[in-house]
This record gives C-alpha cells, structure tokens and sequence, in this order.
C-alpha cells in the first residue's frame, strides 16, 4: 500500500487514528502492512485518543481494585518521583488526589489531561510531548510516605492515628551511604511504560497539577531491555551482566499476592486493606570493578551462572539452589557470602522485586559511569520481609565490594480506585 492522498482520504473516511495514519503510512512515504487485526473501528483524526484494538492492548486500566504498576507486567521503563507536601491543609491534599486520579485515568489511555485552551495566551491544559503516541501500557501509581503522617513531631493533616506501624523509616543497615537528596518523601509517583517520552508525560503533568501543593523531591528514571529487544521475554539482566527478579512470587495465584504483596484485613489500619509497601533503594553499581573481575569471581558473588542464570551447580535458570552440595574440597558449592544465598535466607521471605537499572552518565567525584540499579520491591509487612532480608545481604554480600546504597524511602501504595472515587479515597475519609 502505498502513501497518496487517495489512500489517505480513504482511511481518514474509516476514522483511523493518528497513530494508525502513521504506521500505515509509513513516515519514508512507503506504507506497511498491518497485521491480521486490521485497522478496526477508530476515531478521527481530530481526536487524540487512543483506541480500536491496536491500541487497547497497549492500555492497562487505571481504576480497579489494586492499583496497577504493581503485579503488572513490567514495562520497559520507569519514571518514579518522590515529593514534598508544602500545602498545610488536608483538603488541599485531598484534592490534589482527586485532581491526579482523573489526570492518571486519562493519560493511562493515552488521553491528553485536558482540552487545548481556547485562548492562545493561556498555556494548554496538557503539555503535549505525548499527543498521537499510544498509551504505552502506561501504569500510574501512588504511595504516601511516613513524614505525610508525622513531620517534626507534628501531625500534619490529622492521619497521625491512621499511621500503619509498618509505615516508618527504614532502619539503618551497615554499609549504608544515604544521600539526602536520594532519600525519604511525603509521596511517591511510579510511572511506568514501554516509551520513556510517554511515562516522563504522566510525571511531568502530574508533578505540574500539583503546584502549590507539593514539590519535587528527587527524580530517577530507570530502563529494562525493551520487549522488542528480547522476544523470548526472558528474565531482564542488570548492568553487571546477571538475570535480575528469578525469584519472585507468582503474581497469577491470588495465594502468594495475598500472603507476599498485597495488605490484608487486620494487618493494621482498614484504609491499607489491598494496598503495599513499597521500599525504594537507589543502589550505585561500580561497574568499572566489576568489569576487571574474572567471570568465576561474578558468579560465586551472585550464586549464579551467567550466562544461564542458574544456581551454582544446578543447569536451569529456575532450578532450586541446593545450598548443602558440596566440592570435593568441603566447600560450599553456593558460597556463604553469595547473594542468592543471603537473599534466600530459609525461603520464607519473599518479596516482589520490579527493579529497573539506571545510567545517570558521569559521576563527577569520581569520573567514572553513574550508573546502578533502581531498586524497588513491594511486599505486605516490610519488617517481616524486606528489612531481615536486607538485614542479611548488608553483613556478609559479597556484592557489597562492587555496590553502594546511595537513596532509600518506604511508601504506603493506595489501594486502587473504583470509578466515580479517587486513589487516596479511604486515608481522606
């Protein structure tokens, strides 16, 4: 097929989308061919939503009874953001959250957040980086800090008394090298999607309905290797070459989300109920190390083989590492200071590990890479899950050599939203 204004006149008569436009088109002026589903109903070309079947499996939807970007299937980018509250007043706040639900449930399918002024010395409602890109498999999801709770000894908004006791600051872990400007916030945004362009939209709009309310903290944008890049979906690897999220609960059997992931009733306050806690470390990787290291150092350091990912003597990449098999010398075929092993444990802490790596360019104090791993996990009771396991890992990993935790922060994730309500709606409430 090829690009003419006959064709075009025909499929703008069929109300094709933009993006449909574009990809039958072709932007060298030939046109492809699209695949079985064909074009299907779609809208004009004067609208900017997406929809027909070529885009609905490209949206996750934004209301439901978890909040997505959680259990979702990872996407290939990360766009997450921690804020300060500025406003002293609760229905401030309350608005603020009303006012993000109906922006995040537009965005997530592909939808500008508003109409185009009809004043061209006003700004737009939206900022427009995103118009005629698909909605990406966007996710938006949000979480409330301890410090939202109590600041300085003060109850800020009156939700003191609805503080989940999970709900406070990490404790300190040895080797930790916390920056300020990494660390802590009143709220938390994740966005994430298959296009970096579209995730930094749903943040940079969000982050401007909130002036006058709350303000950027810190920023940290993250990547997995895209799906395009590796059709077979395999685990994603890290910057050090390693599969990274092997173990993990299944998110497919309401068991282990229940009993790992997601709050449940009497776990504390009822607002909680079917949300998560979410820990964020900002974990700097010293790659220029690693890369002098020999590949038998790599993989006794993560208990794994590189190249398949499979325990110490063991061929699949999910086999169970057998950690009594020995070497003809005693050892331990997984060694003791090995991070699959400390990160096992006795197997009954899990957590849900949707880490994300991140390359910031040149560290200036040291003229080397700026670069590690956005390391963020989701769990139901943090002090029985993520803390003893990190408790473990920062004694005696020996990752640690190669490593350095630079941010931290926890997070309450709301429960999701049912429409004609908004995220946030039982803490308010």
């Amino acid at each position: 097929m090829t690009n003419n204004p006959t064709n075009l006149e025909a499929l703008a008569e069929k109300k094709v989308s933009r993006r449909d436009i574009l990809k039958t088109a072709g932007i060298g002026g030939v046109g492809v061919i699209l695949g079985a589903s064909g074009l299907g109903s779609v809208l004009s070309l004067k609208e900017s939503k997406a929809s027909g079947p070529e885009s609905n499996h490209e949206i996750v939807p934004f209301y439901g009874e978890y909040q997505s970007g959680i259990t979702t299937k990872p996407q290939n980018h990360v766009y997450f953001v921690s804020l300060d509250v500025t406003t002293s007043k609760r229905e401030d706040l309350s608005k603020l959250f009303k006012d993000w639900t109906k922006a995040s449930a537009l965005m997530t399918e592909g939808k500008a957040v508003g109409k185009l002024s009809s004043n061209e010395f006003l700004p737009p409602d939206d900022t427009g980086e995103a118009a005629g890109l698909s909605p990406s498999n966007l996710t938006i999801t949000f979480g409330v800090g301890p410090s939202l709770f109590v600041k300085d000894n003060q109850d800020r908004f009156g939700l003191k008394h609805k503080q989940p006791k999970e709900l406070v600051d990490l404790p300190a872990f040895p080797l930790d090298a916390l920056e300020e400007e990494w660390t802590g916030g009143d709220l938390c945004i994740q966005a994430c999607a298959d296009d970096l362009q579209v995730a930094f939209h749903a943040v940079r709009n969000l982050i401007r309905i909130a002036r006058g309310k709350a303000t950027l903290r810190w920023a940290q944008t993250g990547f997995q290797r895209s799906k395009e890049a590796d059709p077979k979906k395999e685990t994603p690897r890290n910057l050090f070459g390693f599969k990274d999220g092997t173990v993990n609960p299944d998110v497919d059997s309401e068991k282990q989300v229940n009993e790992h992931i997601w709050v449940q009733p009497g776990d504390g306050p009822d607002w909680l109920v079917n949300g998560s806690y979410l820990v964020v470390r900002r974990i700097q990787m010293f790659i220029e190390v690693w890369d002098r290291t020999n590949l038998r150092e790599q993989e006794n350091t993560f208990g794994r083989y590189r190249d398949s990912g499979a325990p110490l003597g063991q061929k699949n990449e999910f086999d169970k590492p057998d950690f009594n098999q020995k070497k003809e010398t005693g050892e331990e075929v997984i060694p003791v200071d090995s991070h699959v092993r400390l990160s096992h444990g006795d197997g009954t802490q899990q957590i849900l590990r949707r880490a994300y790596s991140y390359a910031d360019g040149m560290d200036l104090k040291t003229g080397s890479f700026d670069a590690g791993l956005l390391f963020l996990c989701f769990q139901r009771t943090p002090s029985k899950q993520f803390i003893p396991i990190q408790n473990r890992l920062a004694k005696m990993d020996k990752l640690n050599e190669y490593t350095s935790h630079r941010g931290s922060a926890i997070f309450a994730c709301l429960p999701g939203a049912k429409q004609g309500g908004f995220i946030g709606e039982t803490l308010f409430n």
